[in-house]
Formats: structure tokens, sequence, C-alpha cells
């Protein structure tokens, strides 16, 4: 069993996920518009550039995501896509990332459980916690 984070966002998935590989030096491995899905043709022209599904792998983890119809996209709220990482300096680096035209809502520092932990709402309004534990 895998457990993967769908993500929607409001039009500008595409975006979001060129930033994510970048951020998380991941590779997208699909991302299909609504004008290259079969159901092309009923589809509301304004919309036809929107992201109908993506994938980004990082490593052996996936990340998928779309864009939601106007009408049926809720902001993201109540969860966050949590990271680990193994170096203190890659957890330094992503959330830098992370935070770029974003909002930090805890920065990134050691707490009683890691080295450095921190959380990010990024420029797309995903939340993020990025972690990299003590070793034991």
């Amino acid at each position: 069993m895998r457990l993967n984070p769908y993500l929607t966002f409001n039009g500008n998935c595409a975006a979001a996920f060129r930033f994510y590989e970048r951020c998380l030096g991941g590779k997208i491995e699909m991302m299909m518009s609504h004008a290259d899905s079969p159901v092309a043709a009923q589809t509301p022209p304004g919309w036809r550039d929107k992201v109908m599904h993506a994938r980004l792998t990082v490593g052996d983890l996936v990340v998928m995501g779309s864009d939601a119809p106007p009408e049926t996209y809720q902001e993201p709220k109540g969860f966050s896509v949590s990271l680990s990482v193994e170096k203190p300096s890659e957890a330094e680096r992503i959330f830098k990332a992370l935070a770029e035209n974003g909002s930090v809502r805890m920065p990134l520092q050691q707490t009683f459980w890691a080295v450095r932990f921190g959380t990010v709402t990024d420029q797309f309004g995903i939340p993020w916690m990025v972690n990299c534990e003590q070793a034991e």
C-alpha cells in the first residue's frame, strides 16, 4: 500500500508543480492539461490549459495534483504535507525554497525532537512541515 498526497489548486497547478520540482529536486513524470485529455471537446475554452492531472516523483515518493474548477475549489486547511529529511542543510535549503513568496508559520529551528523543524505555507497556499529528526 502507498499513501500519496493529492493537492488541488486554483488554476495554478502547473506553476506549483514546476516550483516543487525545483524545490524538492523531483521530476514531473506527468502533466496532462484538459486540452490533452480525451474530454477536451467537453472542456470550456478557458479551462483547457488547466491541469487535469500531474504527478511528481521525489525519490520513491509521489505527489499528485490538479486544478479544481472554480466552483469546487477550496483553500487547503486541516493538513500539512510533511517532509522528513536526513541532513539539517537539506532541511534549511528546502524550507527556504518553500518559503519563497510564501508565509512562514514556525521558523525552522531546533526542537526537543528535531535538529530542524519548521512550518510554512507556500506561495500556492499549500501548508508544509519540514522535519530533520535527531539521530537516535
